[in-house]
């Protein structure tokens, strides 16, 4: 069962990575350029880019670069988030496009130009296991995604504007979608998932277990204590009874 789920979680991936790389080759080969099926910020021709850009690649190394975080952080979430897995992956890879679309080049507006590659994609999955784990509280949820933040630290640096030839606005606002994306799905919890109780939250199941004292004690006035005091001696008895030992 367990290598059914997992061969299931890596035959998408890997089929998206060898449509990549066959359309990569055949740029290659045929001396083509698809580079104009990039994004290309608030002009109506780019937004093609939103459907196209993460499939395009500069060069074999940047296709590289992007092909094996890819297809590790997409298996991730496949294998461990199923129920949601194809939607936050679609919503990602669209809301990442037109978020480029829309906020692209407003910071160094003199380099306006296309925006390719699923670099933005990739971190929008990163940012997506993260903060899965924050939102959702499960054991398993913390844990992935405190090794994919572990693993993939050094891709912050992709996010620090005017990088030569990088689309840190790609990766910036992928980021943040990855984070509404984990928002959005916070309560669509997996079969195998329970949030964790923290102490205060655990306070109202332990509210019927006998206590030695009334739990109004402490918030009665000074006042009431006296009267129920009078009202215990009025009746034969005080804080001691003097019956005999």
């Amino acid at each position: 069962m367990a290598d059914s789920k997992l061969m299931k979680s890596l035959r998408l991936p890997l089929r998206f990575i060898i449509a990549l790389w066959a359309i990569h080759i055949f740029q290659f080969v045929t001396g083509w350029s698809f580079a104009y099926l990039g994004v290309f910020p608030r002009s109506v021709e780019g937004l093609k880019g939103i459907l196209f850009a993460p499939l395009i690649h500069g060069d074999f190394m940047h296709l590289l670069n992007n092909s094996i975080p890819l297809f590790a952080t997409s298996a991730l979430i496949l294998f461990f988030y199923p129920r949601v897995a194809i939607r936050s992956f679609v919503m990602i890879y669209l809301l990442t496009g037109l978020a480029v679309w829309l906020f692209g080049n407003l910071v160094f507006a003199e380099r306006v130009a296309y925006h390719i590659g699923a670099s933005g994609v990739v971190y929008g999955l990163v940012s997506f296991i993260f903060w899965t784990g924050v939102f959702r509280r499960n054991l398993k949820s913390i844990v992935l995604g405190l090794l994919v933040a572990f693993y993939y630290s050094g891709m912050f640096l992709g996010i620090l504007p005017n990088q030569e030839g990088i689309s840190w606005e790609s990766h910036l606002l992928g980021g943040v979608v990855g984070i509404f994306v984990a928002f959005w799905y916070k309560d669509e919890l997996e079969a195998d998932e329970a949030p964790v109780k923290y102490s205060w939250e655990e306070e109202d199941a332990n509210e019927n277990q006998s206590y030695f004292l009334d739990r109004d004690v402490f918030e009665k006035t000074r006042e009431q204590r006296l009267r129920e005091q009078r009202d215990r001696e009025n009746n034969g008895g005080g804080w001691f009874s003097s019956g005999t030992w």
